[in-house]
């Protein structure tokens, strides 16, 4: 095991992070920007190193600048938490190359994952299900034309190096496809750096669910259940759980059986290891593969609650060469769990909200658990995303965490900017969500203000 770990991100995640491997008997370096210097992430660690103005290129996003602090500090590992440079192939390449071991998959298979396009012909290969839609990057209007009669409408234009919704719309018809493919060209080569875009049948009330996988670098790689995504907006995750009301309680065992099956076909096929995601789509009945995030997600601690396993401490093990001990039928689930992302923004119109947190007290109590990046004082700036923390929610049956939910969302006071919290409590007491009546157009259609 090494001993020295650099966290290239920054606020809750870092923090998360930054605990496991201090628990473990790691020290911990911390990269910060200008605009983080007082966040706990930096105080915490037992490093900290500036590097470089607010702005994320500048910062968090710049490989030379990581690596420097690496070498600078001594670290001997790298761990990218979500976003940034957590799925770039170059920057885990630059770590290898640099003598520096990346917390996450083998730089090849990032590389095999990198183009959603790709991604698909392979997994198909390897008998997962698929949504139907183009073999190709899509090059030119015409050709989405031809490939949208094909497949069928509605169609959903996709950004192929794309990810977190963005370079991503719907089409109903030829005179909005010729738009949007225009709209997802251009975001896509703004946000990724190329125009590719491919597209997709498009479902009209899909669920969005999600297999997280294990796999060390002997060969051993195992399913660690489902998660329930559905709950978003503009293709941003909200709200997620596990298990999925879907598979509660051994309902519907044998999509379940599928689901798993078709999760670590799609995982062998990219030559994966250390955590990752499999996310699926949903519908009528059937399960089909969308992409596999090569990183460690957001909504990891849902999973950490009702399995009783450590995913970032299993992926600094794994990433030491250590064998994974966990075998696929020690993976059992405990209980129902939800969580909360909680953003600086308006919860109606779901502008930023940027500001001092004036007042920051967190719920506290049996079942609730808080991952967050700021403390009372802090001020949240626009340079980011304004993900403030998120609250988890555990109990021992999905009526219980929903309970206890209500309750920790009531008791959270923050003050000085305005967030979403309001949103959660119409999430969690509309009759539709406690029903488990779920899709990814919810919140089109249901959690209202008044």
């Amino acid at each position: 095991m090494f001993q020295k770990l650099l966290i290239a991100n920054r606020g809750e995640i870092a923090r998360r992070i930054g605990a496991a491997a201090r628990q473990m008997g790691l020290k911990t370096v911390a990269v910060y920007s200008d605009a983080d210097a007082e966040l706990p992430f930096v105080k915490e660690a037992d490093e900290a190193v500036r590097i470089g103005p607010a702005p994320a290129k500048d910062s968090y996003l710049s490989i030379p600048a990581i690596l420097e602090a690496a070498k600078k500090t001594g670290a001997q590992a790298v761990h990218p938490g979500y976003g940034f440079l957590s799925e770039n192939g170059e920057f885990a390449q630059a770590c290898k190359d640099a003598g520096l071991i990346f917390v996450g998959p083998p730089p090849e298979a990032m590389a095999r994952m990198k183009d959603k396009s790709h991604a698909r012909k392979l997994v198909a290969a390897a008998g997962v299900p698929v949504v139907p839609g183009s073999e190709n990057v899509v090059p030119d209007v015409a050709t989405a034309l031809v490939e949208a009669e094909r497949i069928g409408y509605p169609v959903l234009c996709k950004a192929a190096g794309g990810g977190g919704g963005i370079g991503m719309a719907a089409a109903n018809n030829p005179a909005e496809l010729e738009k949007v493919f225009r709209q997802c060209t251009d975001r896509a080569k703004a946000s990724f750096g190329r125009e590719g875009v491919y597209l997709e049948r498009y479902f009209p009330a899909p669920r969005h669910i999600e297999v997280q996988i294990l796999g060390d670098q002997h060969g051993h790689l195992i399913h660690c259940l489902e998660r329930e995504c559905s709950i978003q907006r503009r293709h941003q995750k909200v709200v997620e759980e596990a298990p999925s009301v879907l598979f509660a309680d051994g309902k519907n065992a044998a999509l379940a059986d599928k689901l798993f099956t078709a999760a670590i076909a799609a995982a062998k096929a990219f030559g994966y290891a250390n955590a990752g995601t499999v996310e699926f789509l949903y519908s009528e009945g059937e399960v089909y593969f969308i992409e596999m995030n090569a990183r460690l997600q957001v909504e990891h601690p849902v999973t950490e609650l009702t399995t009783g396993l450590d995913l970032i401490g299993w992926q600094l093990r794994i990433a030491a060469g250590e064998h994974l001990t966990v075998k696929q039928e020690d993976v059992k689930r405990r209980g129902a769990a939800l969580e909360f992302r909680i953003y600086a923004e308006d919860p109606v119109k779901f502008f930023p909200s940027p500001g001092p947190l004036k007042v920051f007290q967190p719920p506290s109590g049996e079942g609730v658990r808080l991952d967050a990046g700021y403390v009372e004082g802090n001020t949240v700036t626009p340079n980011y995303d304004p993900l403030i923390a998120k609250l988890i929610i555990s109990g021992a049956t999905r009526a219980e965490a929903l309970e206890r939910s209500v309750a920790a969302l009531q008791s959270f006071r923050i003050e000085g900017i305005k967030t979403n919290i309001p949103l959660h409590l119409r999430i969690v007491q509309d009759a539709a969500f406690k029903a488990g009546d779920l899709d990814t157009h919810f919140l089109e259609h249901h959690a209202k203000p008044a």
